[in-house]
């Protein structure tokens, strides 16, 4: 099988697994209201845990001759993020929005780039060598059905309904295709460019991590419920540690 086809096929796979959250659709709205906090908790250790036991361990293998050009990058990652959500609360402000939905834009915007990236690593693995592309296709698959649930409680958590929120996670999952194309028709220039791909992806998952998602859940100022939220954020952090163990 062809190159393309493997992408196609395999990105396809991966953006399927964004209907993961469909199981929450046959909760009731007050429990999902109760759970979606702890879901913002999971997605917060996630991101995190991608960012700097999975993105930045292996972006740091790959910065021969990069230097100190690399972190800047990521700055400007950061930097970028925190210019957009400014945008986005201005936006939502002058809209009379809910205080949560610029958050669950800024988290669709960053499910999606990471999916793109996602989708450009799978096809430069199937560039090298077809075994080495479904073993990563596995382990994108296996981070992303929880992420992907987290994403769903995300959107929830900002005032999209159930079916809104389905609907919106599939579209933020469907960049990885996106992202397998533009890989395999750029091809080997895109070789060059991944290590500074990596680098902003560390730097915009930071952003959302430390500064979107944890605010989120200091807010709760019950001692019972801050350490449960504080146990599924670590819980995500081990669950990322875990899934570069397969890698």
């Amino acid at each position: 099988m062809s190159v393309f086809l493997l992408t196609l096929f395999s990105t396809l796979l991966i953006s399927i697994c964004s209907l993961s959250g469909i199981f929450l659709l046959f909760f009731r709205e007050h429990l999902l209201k109760q759970i979606s906090l702890f879901l913002v908790a999971l997605a917060a250790g996630a991101l995190m845990g991608v960012a700097l036991l999975d993105l930045l361990p292996e972006t740091i293998e790959q910065m021969e001759g990069v230097g100190k050009k690399g972190f800047l990058v990521i700055l400007v990652g950061f930097t970028i993020f925190f210019l957009i959500e400014k945008v986005l609360h201005w936006h939502h402000s002058h809209r009379n929005s809910g205080e949560h939905s610029s958050l669950g834009v800024l988290s669709m915007f960053g499910d999606s780039l990471h999916n793109f990236f996602d989708g450009m690593i799978i096809a430069a693995t199937f560039f090298i060598d077809a075994k080495l592309g479904f073993a990563t296709v596995a382990a994108v698959a296996l981070h992303e059905i929880p992420q992907e649930i987290a994403e769903f409680g995300v959107l929830l958590y900002a005032g999209f309904s159930k079916y809104r929120a389905l609907a919106l996670n599939f579209l933020s999952a469907s960049s990885v295709i996106a992202g397998g194309l533009v890989s395999y028709f750029i091809g080997g220039i895109f070789r060059d460019w991944i290590v500074y791909f990596l680098f902003f992806a560390v730097g915009t998952f930071l952003y959302l991590g430390a500064s979107d998602f944890v605010p989120e859940i200091r807010k709760e100022e019950g001692l019972k419920r801050s350490l449960q939220l504080l146990f599924v954020f670590v819980c995500g952090i081990v669950l990322i540690w875990l899934f570069t163990l397969v890698e």
